[in-house]
Order: C-alpha cells, then sequence, then structure tokens
C-alpha cells in the first residue's frame, strides 16, 4: 500500500471523490471501482465483508492525521454513515423524487461508539425501525446536520454540507422521534 500520512492535508496530486464513509475511527473518502448502481443498493446488495475504495483518503476523526492511500479495505460491518458525492451511476429524476416526498419525520440519532457524535435530520416516518418487507439495513436522512465531531478540520468540513446521509440502522444507540 502506497501510505502518505501529512497532517496538512496537502496532496501532490489531485484525486476525485466519488464516495464517503464516516466510521468509529476514519472519514474516509474516495470510490468504490465499477460502481453500476446507487450507493445506497451497492451497500444493501453487498455479500463480501470488505468495500474495496479507490484513491483513498483517510482523515483520523480523533487526531486528525490524514493518510492517503491507493486502496483501502473497508469492514463494510464499521460504516455508520455514506454518501454519494457523484451520482455516476442513479438516475437523476428518481433522487430527486426520492427526495421529495411530503411525509418526513425529524429525528435526532446518536451515534455511542468510539467517537460518540449526533446527526439531525429528516427521514421517512420510521425509516430508523426494521421494516418487515425488505429488511434493509440502510435508511436515508434528508438534510442532515453533524453535531459532536470537529469539523473546522479542511478534510471534516464535507460532512457540513451533505444534502443527504447513508445511516446504517444497527448503528444508531439512541433516536429522537419529534413526528
Amino acid at each position: 500500500m502506497n501510505e502518505q500520512p501529512s497532517s496538512s492535508g496537502n496532496v501532490g496530486s489531485p484525486v476525485f471523490v466519488e464516495d464517503v464513509f464516516l466510521t468509529d475511527v476514519f472519514l474516509i473518502k474516495g470510490r468504490l471501482p465499477n460502481k453500476q448502481k446507487r450507493l445506497t443498493n451497492l451497500l444493501e446488495d453487498h455479500a463480501r465483508t470488505f468495500l474495496p475504495v479507490h484513491d483513498a483518503t483517510l482523515v483520523a476523526l480523533r487526531t486528525k492525521e490524514v493518510i492517503r492511500t491507493g486502496v483501502v479495505m473497508v469492514n463494510i460491518a464499521e460504516v455508520i454513515l455514506a454518501h454519494e458525492l457523484v451520482d455516476i451511476a442513479g438516475d437523476e429524476t428518481l433522487r430527486r423524487l426520492a427526495g421529495t416526498s411530503e411525509k418526513k419525520a425529524k429525528i435526532r440519532a446518536f451515534y455511542n461508539g468510539a467517537s460518540q457524535f449526533e446527526i439531525a435530520g429528516q427521514i421517512e416516518p420510521g425509516a430508523y425501525e426494521t421494516q418487515p418487507i425488505g429488511n434493509r439495513k440502510y435508511f436515508i436522512m434528508q438534510k442532515p446536520v453533524v453535531r459532536g465531531l470537529d469539523l473546522q478540520h479542511p478534510e471534516l468540513q464535507l460532512l457540513k454540507s451533505l444534502e443527504y446521509a447513508i445511516l446504517k440502522r444497527d448503528r444508531m444507540a439512541y433516536v429522537y422521534d419529534f413526528s
């Protein structure tokens, strides 16, 4: 692996970031190779233990150390939150329709792991509950606001501007549902 730790976050050549993953320890930015469907569907259908993230940048949540590497294998069980920065595999019209549902519930979800934080936003009512049909592992939150992490670091500021977040249902410890 070609690891290049950097505390400043500078890189010699620009890297194209398509996907973002938040774990207990790192914010991981990069791209999944040969992605032919939306990130949500890819995560739901992923049968293997590890996701290969290419052209990866890992930012330590505690120390803010930045590591750049050609490929990092991310255990899918570690993913708390994901986001598709560039939608290269989905249908733009369907994405917009999915985001315009009139039935939205405001929630605050708390993650109680190594890096404790909160994420607040709008979801489909009860989306955080296990669904009897489909048994989906993830749910979508519109307009997420992340609190409890130091988002002043340039590499972490990305979490301030997400239109939506894909949250792993079983990684949320507590949920305040305001509906």
